[in-house]
């Protein structure tokens, strides 16, 4: 579920199509996005191993250790864009706001933590033209979850 008011309109981001943009301001460290009504979480060997879910894997976000969603239905979650300095942190499904946001901000997540590890994305950063390769499943919760105390500690002062 997206918490605070926003809309879908062509991004900003080269090659991106469409982006998830905010209608009101979040302060640093609010939630954005929060997991809800996820039905079923699959192994990463099991959707390998299946036709039917391999399909569907376009359409995946790894949520923790090897458990990904998969939504072919395209929620509106899954139009935030990637990018290596993104204004949201994906940290075990949440989004955070990683500064003060203005209504009218694209919201952007960095893919590395969503992907399997070792995989690349099927594109490159428009921005860098660096490869979006996916953490490790521990470097990314190590990651994540330093950048998120740091947030909090500082929204806390």
């Amino acid at each position: 579920m997206i918490l605070p008011r926003y809309h879908i309109a062509a991004s900003a981001i080269h090659g991106a199509g469409n982006g998830l943009f905010l209608d009101e301001a979040v302060a640093a460290g609010r939630i954005i996005t929060a997991p809800d009504g996820i039905e079923q979480t699959f192994r990463y060997a099991d959707i390998m191993a299946s036709p039917s879910l391999r399909a569907q894997f376009h359409a995946s976000a790894r949520w923790f250790e090897d458990r990904y969603t998969l939504s072919p239905d395209w929620p509106d979650e899954c139009y935030i864009n990637h990018s290596f300095k993104p204004n949201g942190l994906w940290h075990l499904g949440f989004v955070f706001a990683l500064a003060d946001l203005t209504a009218g901000s694209e919201i952007t997540v960095d893919y590395r933590h969503l992907l399997p590890p070792g995989q690349a994305e099927d594109f490159v950063d428009s921005v860098t033209g660096e490869t979006i390769t996916g953490l490790t499943w521990q470097q990314s919760l190590a990651d994540s979850t330093r950048v998120l105390a740091e947030l909090l500690a500082a929204s806390h002062r």
